[in-house]
């Protein structure tokens, strides 16, 4: 297993920062030394994923402090989580639930975590010391 724990600023730089640091992690030769590169996930879903949380994370907290990406990759998933300061429990991401409502067609927001819910393995939220954690599974693609 490797894993990766990077802070994050505040801002909308995280963006693009964590999707950086996502394709950079499973494109690197360690992520996949014991497999063969087909069996990974895909980087660009994993990226698109990281990006709907940060993004979330940056819009819809208060704190100033610094988020936090954090990312293992095993043989069989990887778990990409990221940690903010905000209180609030992101109920969309449970799995057994219904969005509150739909976004507006034309609305150029509100899809975010539809779009974890529907590509990820699993997703979820966890309360943390002064703040909570959403993430997300992706499971290796079989060749």
């Amino acid at each position: 297993m490797n894993s990766w724990r990077v802070p994050l600023p505040h801002t909308s730089a995280a963006v693009s920062i964590a999707r950086k640091v996502i394709r950079a992690a499973l494109l690197h030769p360690a992520a996949h030394a014991s497999q063969s590169r087909q069996a990974l996930v895909d980087h660009n879903v994993a990226e698109l994923l990281t990006a709907e949380l940060v993004t979330n994370a940056v819009e819809h907290t208060t704190a100033q402090a610094p988020l936090e990406l954090s990312m293992e990759v095993q043989q069989s998933e990887c778990r990409v989580e990221v940690r903010d300061h905000g209180a609030a429990h992101v109920e969309e991401l449970t799995t057994n639930t219904t969005p509150r409502s739909k976004p507006d067609q034309l609305s150029e927001s509100g899809r975010g975590l539809l779009l974890v819910r529907e590509l990820s393995s699993s997703t979820g939220c966890s309360p943390q010391e002064g703040g909570k954690s959403v993430w997300f599974t992706l499971s290796s693609r079989q060749s």
